[in-house]
């Protein structure tokens, strides 16, 4: 196990390498700069790019871009919070959407789980239905897509809940909802599928046999065995709350780490751009580690490769 972690680590501070190259090249490749306006002055533009170094051959830009991640130095801010140290400004707005993502995460596991599980004890009857037609509506429908009718329904039409912001415990409800509903139906689908499988075992039929109550059946040896699959989909799971919540922050305006990311791409902040792509690289592949040793736990048998 230490040795699979040891080297999933490597693997992943190369991959995170990999991304920081990548996004720093194809900035680059963008035409124009973050000075670049209809009516800036081309001296005081010329000026900020000696400034922040933007004059310099790209190499060069590569190896100081290179110096200050080491250090966990993503620069400061060219436009939004002008002068505000991209860090500092992770650290701000990340515990937002952080609690945001986690609850969207609960939300999807706490009603997908067992919607899943109903679906497979009822399997074909009118209950199996309504689950696969709600599980297969949620996942063709993008997190925007579910914001936006929320909110010309519940907050324009119905005005029963709040549009804008997390000013209130109301005001959580749509962004949850919205962030959480193609998980919740992913797992749903998930657990359907191997419950199904898991219930058709002959362990399963022993257990039966030997006039163990169906509870405990379920309970204590179906339902473990069933969840390995929603436990693999949780490093996918977070990958897509997290930039599925980018979408949601800017639809409901909360000021957390995806509303800041999609401002400063349409202003060309560059150090925001690189800093948050490789911070969120690196939250999702650690994710992903922690999800195969938990994926470990559950089942011992699994064998993690050394």
């Amino acid at each position: 196990m230490t040795k699979y972690i040891v080297r999933r680590v490597l693997i992943a501070i190369f991959i995170v390498f990999i991304v920081a190259t990548m996004t720093f090249f194809i900035m680059k490749a963008v035409p124009g700069s973050p000075f670049t306006e209809e009516k800036t002055n081309v001296v005081a533009e010329e000026a900020n790019r000696v400034k922040y170094g933007l004059d310099k051959p790209v190499y060069v830009q590569y190896g100081m871009y290179l110096e200050k991640i080491v250090k966990f130095d993503f620069g400061e801010t060219l436009k939004m919070q002008k002068g505000t140290p991209v860090l500092e400004l992770i650290k701000t707005t990340f515990p937002i959407s952080a609690g945001l993502g986690g609850m969207a995460i609960l939300f999807a596991i706490i009603l997908g789980v067992p919607l899943g599980c109903i679906g497979a004890l009822k399997r074909g009857k009118l209950a199996d239905n309504i689950i696969r037609v709600i599980a297969t509506a949620g996942i063709a429908m993008p997190s925007f897509v579910v914001a936006t009718v929320g909110m010309i329904i519940f907050s324009v039409k119905l005005k029963l809940l709040p549009s804008l912001g997390l000013n209130e415990p109301a005001g959580y409800i749509l962004p949850i909802v919205s962030l959480g509903l193609y998980p919740m139906c992913y797992i749903a689908r998930l657990m359907r599928s191997s419950m199904l499988e898991t219930i058709g075992q002959d362990y399963i039929r022993t257990a039966k046999a030997k006039g163990i109550p169906q509870s405990i059946v379920i309970f204590k040896h179906a339902l473990k065995n069933s969840l390995l699959p929603v436990i693999t989909y949780m490093g996918p799971m977070i990958a897509y709350t997290l930039t599925g919540s980018f979408v949601v922050e800017k639809v409901f305006n909360i000021p957390g780490l995806g509303r800041y990311f999609i401002n400063s791409i349409s202003n060309r902040d560059y150090p925001i751009i690189m800093g948050m792509t490789i911070f969120i690289a690196a939250l999702i592949i650690f994710m992903n580690l922690i999800s195969d040793i938990i994926y470990k736990i559950v089942d011992p048998r699994i064998r993690l490769t050394d």
